[in-house]
């Protein structure tokens, strides 16, 4: 006799599949019969780091050649990937995400921050980390790595790309609020390391001038919305744009460091130094200075240029 859960006849624990729970009346169940899995997820978030082939995937995930055959070809069913030849003789593909599997990218942002503060941490809720942590070995382990091309929605109401045609200063932060019709959210304060995000765009600000003669892009980056952000660069006179991410694209694609406060996924203060090659040469995280670490902001491009 089967076990009954919620009018729902689900077979006997012994032997169950993922794949047994796909029909169950209940919409993760649905899901996990799709992505519940270790490698699944884990593929999601290589392809959605910038990883589009077959034996790049297999070489960053040590997985065998048969299980991600299976779990791609798996994907690709589900409209998760989609594959891109790029080669006729012999055929060659790149895999990519679709609408569907970007739609992905809030839980792999959630199981992150979820295995950052209750796994690896002591579950407080905390917008800033330990220099000697696995987050901040994470951060800095982006150096060397090439920026994404995922153009951004700004707050001047177009759309651009995180890295200039230059050197690049993109600093994240957690959030920046207009004092009129636009209030910090609830226990803001209280949040370590959330507050200093008007003080450090102000400081960017105050300090334009010097990087514009030094030909070097500032651009800001978080997860509001655009219009908040607009409130925010209008009230602050900042003449530079800032980015919104509030669809956790570029987040997800470098596994960027965030927080979760008053029902949005928030971006940790931190600041990624990119060449005119779109390579991440330097970053700043922790961060316990905001205006401070826009001086550092200024002097690293020069020290980093051959």
């Amino acid at each position: 006799m089967g076990t009954h859960y919620i009018g729902v006849r689900l077979p006997k624990a012994r032997g169950m599949k993922h794949s047994d729970l796909a029909d169950a009346d209940c919409a993760i169940a649905q899901a996990l019969g799709v992505v519940g899995d270790w490698w699944t997820l884990l593929i999601v978030r290589d392809v959605a780091g910038g990883i589009a082939l077959f034996d790049d995937l297999q070489r960053e995930l040590s997985i065998s050649r048969k299980t991600l055959t299976e779990r791609l070809k798996l994907l690709v069913a589900h409209g998760v990937l989609e594959r891109r030849a790029y080669s006729r003789h012999p055929p060659r593909y790149e895999y990519h995400l679709t609408d569907t599997g970007r739609g992905l990218l809030p839980v792999l942002i959630a199981l992150q921050d979820w295995g950052t503060r209750h796994v690896a941490g002591d579950g407080s809720l905390t917008a800033t980390s330990t220099p000697t942590s696995a987050e901040a070995r994470r951060v800095h382990g982006l150096v060397g790595k090439r920026l994404p091309e995922i153009p951004l929605p700004s707050h001047t109401g177009t759309t651009l790309d995180p890295a200039g045609a230059g050197w690049t200063v993109l600093y994240a932060f957690p959030g920046a609020f207009a004092p009129e019709g636009n209030p910090f959210p609830p226990g803001w304060s209280d949040i370590p390391g959330a507050a200093g995000c008007t003080l450090e765009s102000t400081t960017y600000r105050d300090r334009y001038p010097a990087f514009a003669a030094l030909n070097v892009t500032v651009h800001g980056l978080s997860t509001q919305r655009p219009d908040q952000l607009r409130a925010f660069a209008d009230h602050a006179a900042l003449p530079f744009p800032l980015l919104s991410d509030e669809d956790l694209n570029l987040a997800a694609a470098l596994r960027l460091p965030t927080f979760r406060a008053a029902g949005v996924d928030r971006l940790k203060r931190l600041t990624l130094i990119i060449d005119p090659a779109r390579t991440i040469r330097a970053v700043q995280f922790p961060i316990t200075d905001p205006a401070g670490s826009v001086d550092e902001s200024l002097t690293r491009p020069a020290e980093l240029s051959p």
